[in-house]
């Protein structure tokens, strides 16, 4: 399916740019699939595909689409939608997908450092096992409060880079 846009653009050139950046996003960890259709979404102009456009573009099954849209849209980096006047569901990836899915990261940050807490009290403070799980629980205490003051900083240079933008 072509994008609407003023811009022609070499369909190899963006399948390309799609496989090289599904690569990296392996590398990072990220499944292959969901790498892959995540690449799609944001390299296409509206950031919305339906799963057969998805299916088509990457050349992979319905069934690979979903289980990769089910991946990307629990980790915050896709969401769904119902296409107007249709059963059919299309897949949305937002400018903000990052901030999302790291603010996502951060519950699991607070989920980490209770059960740290409760290793501490459980193996005891003053053992070695005690100790390391204390500067653990301390690096991610370290790591929370520096996202945070990071996401602020970021949401004024976005607004000021990009105006605002309706979620």
């Amino acid at each position: 399916m072509a994008e609407p846009s003023g811009a022609a653009r070499d369909p190899e050139a963006v399948s390309r740019f799609v496989e090289q950046f599904a690569a990296q996003l392996v590398e990072a960890g990220l499944p292959r699939m969901p790498a892959r259709v995540f690449g799609a979404l944001l390299a296409s102009d509206k950031g919305v595909m339906t799963s057969a456009e998805l299916g088509e573009r990457l050349r992979i099954s319905p069934a690979a689409v979903s289980g990769a849209v089910r991946y990307l849209a629990r980790q915050h980096m896709v969401s769904r939608e119902r296409e107007p006047g249709s059963r059919r569901e299309r897949y949305r990836v937002h400018g903000d997908q990052w901030y999302e899915a790291l603010t996502n990261r951060e519950a699991v940050i607070r989920r980490w450092e209770g059960a740290l807490r409760e290793g501490i009290t459980s193996l005891g403070a003053d053992t070695p096992a005690g100790r390391r799980l204390a500067e653990t629980l301390a690096f991610f205490e370290f790591v929370e409060k520096e996202l945070e003051a990071m996401m602020e900083r970021w949401r004024a240079q976005r607004e000021e880079r990009f105006g605002r933008e309706d979620p």
